[in-house]
C-alpha cells in the first residue's frame, strides 16, 4: 500500500500515519494520484492484491504437500524393495546352504550344477539389492556375504586353497545368513527412520502452513480495510453530496476523490450544484424584488384603511364601517405574505437563530386570535382554547408567526359555522400544542410535502387572498429552531397539526 518507490522508513512512516485518528482520509488524499484510471480497474487491482497472497499461500502448501507425498512414495517404494530383496538373499543363502550339505553328504559333485543354477539366482538378487540406495553398513554387509559365497564356491569346486577345506567352507554359511538377517533388520530400521522423518516433515509442513495462514490473515485484512476505504470512499463523498443537494444544503462545494470516472460524476455533481445555488439565488433575490416593491403601495392602502376606520375623515355608516374593516383585514392580510415572503427569503441565506425569552402561551394564542377575530366572526367561526397559563422560553415573535400561520391555514380551510381547537399540554418535558380545524384535512399522499416551500394542497382555501405556500415551510424552519418538531397527527376530521417543544418549567397555573 505504500507508494512506488518508498523505502522502508517511509512505507513505516505511511502505516503508522494510516493508523492515527483522521489517517485514513489523508492517507486516501495522498493515494489519490495512485488510484486506478477507472472504478473497474480499481475493484481488479483490489481484487488481484487480495487473492494473490491467498494464491501464494495455496501453491505453496500444495508444492510442500507434492514434496511430502513424492517423498513418502519413494522410501516406502524403497523400504518394501529392500525388505523383499533382504528376504529373497536369505532364502537365497538358504537354498546355497541346502545344496552345499548335499554335496558333502553324497560327495557327489554333479550336483555343483545346481549349485551353479542356484548361484545365479543368489547373483540376480544381489545386483538388484545393489541398486537400491543402500547405507554404509548395508554395503558391507552385502559385499561380506558375496565374498563369503564366492570362497564357499571355489572350496566346493576345488578352487580353493588347500587349507580352506570344503567342510570349513560350507559352515561359513551360518555367518552368511546372520548377515543377511542384519541387512533386513537395517532395512526395517530405516523403514522406522524414514517414517519418523516423514512424520517430522508433516509437523514441519502444518507448522509452516499455520504461521504463513496467521501472516496472511493481518496482510489481507490490511489490504482489504485499505481497499474498503478507497473503494467507500468515494461513494460516500457522492452519497453526501445526494443527500445535501436533495436537503437544499448547496452551500458546500462537492469532491470526490477517486477513479478518474468517479471524480467526473463528482464534477457533474458540482456544476449541478452551482445550477441549483444560481437558480435558487435567482428566486430569492426575485422574492426580495417583489416583496419590497408590493410593500410600499400596500403601506398607503393599510394607512388609508386604518384612517377610514378611526373615521378621520367623516362618520361613517355600519356599512361603510364593515367595508373599511375588510379593507383594512386583507392590507393585514396582504401585509401578513408579503412578510412571509420576506422571511422565508432570510432563512435561505442565514441559519435561523433565536432569542428566547419568557413567552406566556395563552396570553400569546389570544393576541394571535384577536387578528383573527373578525374574519372569523365573518364567516361564524368558533374558537375553543384549552391552554393552562403555562410560561415558557421561546423567541416570542417567532412564536407569534407560527401560531399566527396555523390560526391562519385553519381559518382558511374551515368551513363556515364550523370549529377550530387549539389545545396545549404538558408531556414530560415537552410542550404538545395542537391546532384542529373542520376542513377538508390533508391527505396522506400531500403529508410528505406539506411543509416544503410554495407547496399548496389539492383543497383551496376560502377567502380572497390565495396563499403563497410558503406558511407551513416557514412553521416548520422557526419550530425546528426552537429544537422542536412539527407533524400532521391522523383526525376522523378536518386537519390536524401538532408542534412539539422543549419545555422548560418556568410557572404553571392551573385552570
Amino acid at each position: 500500500m505504500s507508494p512506488p518507490g518508498s523505502t522502508g522508513p517511509e512505507r513505516a512512516q505511511s502505516f503508522a500515519s494510516w493508523l492515527s485518528p483522521g489517517g485514513g482520509a489523508r492517507y486516501a488524499q495522498r493515494m489519490q494520484r495512485y488510484y486506478p484510471r477507472t472504478f473497474p480497474r480499481l475493484l481488479l487491482t483490489g481484487f488481484a492484491l487480495v487473492a494473490l497472497p491467498l494464491i501464494f499461500a495455496l501453491i505453496n502448501n500444495a508444492v510442500s504437500v507434492d514434496q511430502l507425498a513424492n517423498r513418502s512414495q519413494n522410501a516406502v517404494y524403497q523400504a518394501v524393495q529392500a525388505t523383499q530383496n533382504g528376504r529373497r538373499l536369505a532364502q537365497q543363502l538358504t537354498a546355497l546352504e541346502r545344496t552345499a550339505h548335499q554335496i558333502l553328504i553324497l560327495d557327489d559333485h554333479s550336483l555343483l550344477d545346481n549349485y551353479a543354477a542356484n548361484r545365479r539366482q543368489f547373483e540376480q538378487v544381489v545386483t538388484e539389492f545393489k541398486n537400491l540406495p543402500l547405507d554404509v553398513e548395508q554395503k558391507n554387509a552385502l559385499d561380506d556375504i558375496v565374498r563369503g559365497e564366492a570362497a564357499i564356491f571355489a572350496a566346493l569346486s576345488g578352487a580353493a586353497p588347500k587349507d580352506l577345506l570344503p567342510k570349513a567352507a560350507v559352515e561359513r554359511f551360518v555367518d552368511l545368513s546372520e548377515r543377511a538377517q542384519a541387512i533386513v533388520s537395517r532395512s526395517n530400521a530405516q523403514i522406522d527412520h524414514e517414517a519418523e522423518a516423514m512424520r517430522a516433515t508433516a509437523d514441519r509442513a502444518q507448522r509452516i502452513t499455520f504461521w504463513q495462514l496467521l501472516a496472511l490473515i493481518p496482510v489481507v485484512a490490511f489490504l482489504v480495510i485499505g481497499f474498503s476505504i478507497l473503494i467507500t470512499r468515494p461513494m460516500r463523498q457522492i452519497d453526501a453530496a445526494i443527500r445535501r443537494l436533495g436537503a437544499n444544503q448547496l452551500r458546500v462545494p462537492v469532491s470526490v476523490n477517486g477513479p478518474r470516472d468517479l471524480e467526473q460524476l463528482g464534477e457533474r455533481l458540482e456544476w449541478m450544484r452551482r445550477e441549483l445555488l444560481d437558480v435558487e439565488q435567482q428566486k430569492n433575490r426575485f422574492l426580495r424584488q417583489v416583496s419590497h416593491e408590493l410593500k410600499t403601495p400596500l403601506t398607503a392602502l393599510r394607512e388609508g384603511a386604518e384612517l377610514l376606520s378611526e373615521e378621520a375623515v367623516g362618520k361613517l355608516t355600519p356599512e361603510q364601517r364593515e367595508i373599511a374593516e375588510i379593507l383594512r383585514h386583507n392590507s393585514v392580510e396582504l401585509q401578513k405574505l408579503i412578510e412571509d415572503l420576506l422571511s422565508f427569503g432570510a432563512s435561505q441565506f442565514r441559519k435561523v437563530t433565536v432569542d428566547l425569552g419568557p413567552v406566556e402561551i395563552r396570553e400569546m394564542i389570544e393576541r394571535v386570535a384577536e387578528n383573527h377575530r373578525l374574519l372569523m366572526r365573518a364567516r361564524n367561526l368558533t374558537l375553543d382554547v384549552a391552554v393552562a397559563d403555562v410560561m415558557i422560553s421561546a423567541d416570542s415573535e417567532k412564536l407569534r408567526v407560527v401560531l399566527d400561520n396555523l390560526l391562519s391555514n385553519a381559518v382558511k380551510f374551515s368551513p363556515p359555522g364550523s370549529a377550530i381547537s387549539i389545545a396545549a399540554r404538558l408531556d414530560g418535558d415537552i410542550l404538545e400544542l395542537d391546532v384542529v380545524d373542520e376542513g377538508p384535512g390533508i391527505p396522506p399522499e400531500e403529508r410528505a410535502r406539506i411543509f416544503d416551500p410554495f407547496y399548496q394542497g389539492s383543497h383551496a382555501g376560502a377567502g380572497p387572498v390565495r396563499g403563497t405556500g410558503i406558511g407551513l415551510s416557514v412553521v416548520k424552519e422557526y419550530v425546528f429552531a426552537h429544537g422542536g418538531s412539527v407533524e400532521v397527527v391522523d383526525s376522523e376530521r378536518g386537519a390536524h397539526l401538532r408542534i412539539r417543544l422543549p419545555f422548560t418549567r418556568t410557572e404553571t397555573v392551573a385552570e
